[in-house]
Formats: C-alpha cells, sequence, structure tokens
C-alpha cells in the first residue's frame, strides 16, 4: 500500500472531569463525589494522553476525538481539550449515567465508542486523581475486545497500513516492549510527553465549537440496567478519612556527627534497628 492510500488515523481520548481540589464531598446516601460544589479540571494523567493523540494526528494525519462522561459542567474541560487541538469532542450526561462506577463507566463509554465508528487508537490516562483505580481504560477495552496496553511511556512505532503499534511500558521491574494490532488502547504516563499549552486561535475556536451531548437515547444498544449507580456491581458502603496520626518528635540539636551518633542509639533503642 502506498503512503497515498493509508487512511488517516482516528485517535479518541477519553477524559475524565476531576475536583481542582482534595477538599471534596460526599453525598451521604449514595457515598457519590459531590461535583458541583468545587471547581474542576481535566484529570492531569489524561492531559499527556490528549498532547499523544496531537502528536498522532500532526505526525500521520487524522482527527483526535476527545469524549467524556459526566455532569453538563464537564463540557468545559471538553472545551479545554479543542482548545489543545481535538477536532471534536462528545459529552455523555444524563441522570441514568450518575453514580456510576468505574464498570458501568466503562460500558457507556464503550457504546459511545461504537456509536462513533472506526477507530484507531483509544487514549487514556493511567487513572484518575479522584479515583485512583485505573480501571476504566481497561475496562473499555474489554468491553470492545481490543488490546489494551497499559502504563505506556512511549510509542516506539505506529504503522497504520501494517495496523500495528509498537509501545514501551514502564514497570516496577524495568521497562517491557509490546507490540499489538490496531485498534488498540493505551493508558499513558506521564514520562511519554509534555502537555503542550492551548493558543489563542485554539481558545477561540473551542468557545464557537458544538458539543453534542448524548444520552442513553443515543446509545441505541445501551441497556438501561447496566447504567448508573444501580448498575453498577460495586458499591460503596462508607466513605472517611482516616484518623489523623499522633505522636511525639524528638529533636537532636547537636554537630551533625554527634546527631548521627545519637539518632542511632534512639533507633536501636526504640528497635527500629
Amino acid at each position: 500500500m502506498s503512503p497515498q492510500e493509508v487512511p488517516p488515523l482516528h485517535v479518541i481520548v477519553c477524559i475524565k472531569s476531576v475536583p481542582d481540589t482534595t477538599q471534596v464531598r460526599f453525598d451521604p446516601e449514595t457515598n457519590t463525589l459531590l461535583r458541583g460544589e468545587v471547581a474542576s479540571i481535566i484529570n492531569p494523567f489524561d492531559m499527556y494522553a490528549i498532547e499523544e493523540a496531537l502528536r498522532l494526528k500532526e505526525a500521520h494525519g487524522g482527527s483526535v476525538t476527545v469524549l467524556t462522561m459526566g455532569p453538563p459542567q464537564a463540557e468545559k474541560e471538553l472545551r479545554d481539550a479543542l482548545a489543545m487541538g481535538c477536532d471534536e469532542a462528545v459529552l455523555l450526561s444524563a441522570r441514568e449515567f450518575a453514580g456510576a462506577d468505574t464498570w458501568a463507566t466503562a460500558y457507556v463509554l464503550s457504546q459511545a465508542i461504537r456509536r462513533l465508528g472506526e477507530y484507531d487508537l483509544i487514549l487514556c490516562g493511567k487513572q484518575a486523581i479522584d479515583g485512583d483505580t485505573g480501571q476504566v481504560g481497561p475496562g473499555i477495552a474489554n468491553q470492545l475486545g481490543v488490546p489494551q496496553l497499559t502504563y505506556v511511556s512511549r510509542i516506539a512505532a505506529i504503522d497504520p497500513a501494517v495496523r500495528t503499534i509498537r509501545v514501551e511500558r514502564l514497570l516496577e521491574e524495568g521497562r517491557e516492549v509490546v507490540e499489538a494490532g490496531l485498534p488498540a488502547l493505551l493508558t499513558v504516563m506521564k514520562d511519554i510527553n509534555d502537555p503542550r499549552y492551548p493558543s489563542l486561535r485554539g481558545l477561540r475556536a473551542a468557545r464557537r465549537k458544538e458539543i453534542p451531548m448524548w444520552t442513553p437515547v443515543d446509545l441505541p444498544d445501551c441497556e438501561p440496567e447496566n447504567l448508573g449507580l444501580e448498575g453498577s456491581p460495586t458499591h460503596v458502603v462508607k466513605v472517611f478519612s482516616p484518623p489523623q496520626r499522633e505522636g511525639e518528635a524528638t529533636v537532636i540539636n547537636e554537630p551533625p556527627e554527634a546527631a548521627a551518633a545519637r539518632l542511632v542509639d534512639l533507633l536501636i533503642q526504640e528497635r527500629v534497628i
């Protein structure tokens, strides 16, 4: 196949709107986050997914569609992604989606991706800072039946003609190089790039862009029993802050050598060493 015959890439980026603070409150009845009470931002790990999608578009041509499920105000985060350079955005927002756990969230996102049609890659951040589960990306891949490449720190090569991708994964014990066929889903690490800032032109274009809002009616294959809080297999029993640690501190005000010797003595007394 000649370069002229290679179709352009269609990359889908799934992002999440997260609280821009650690001071969050929960609904005492449902144990779900009260998102309307705090300012929100794009999940920081998802910024790297957006940037990598834009770099792929610049290198190979094509388009980037950004997708999120959340309350109506999550449109702001979609416009931020459009301002960075994404081409299209879709907001999944309905009362039926509220309270979804990671499984139900992945279910809805996968249904939306099916409606979007042909795609080559799905990119997600490795995890969200409010939940820290890292489950939604792999859950989407499982729902769609596509390969999942997690903890990706570098895309080593991608061949749209042969339909393959090779990536480098960052693991605790080292790095791993993996190759898979397209379409595939990647969850990316912050090592992969440095996200760009939106341009003034991008900000203006993002303000004018029409963003469709999809509900269950727009996802004809969605089964109502799989949506929202009722469709979530996991349920939060209780949300609480751990008790504050208590203890005493010993300050050693002595010259460095004497302080080091004194510290060793104290550690031995406490049977730490």
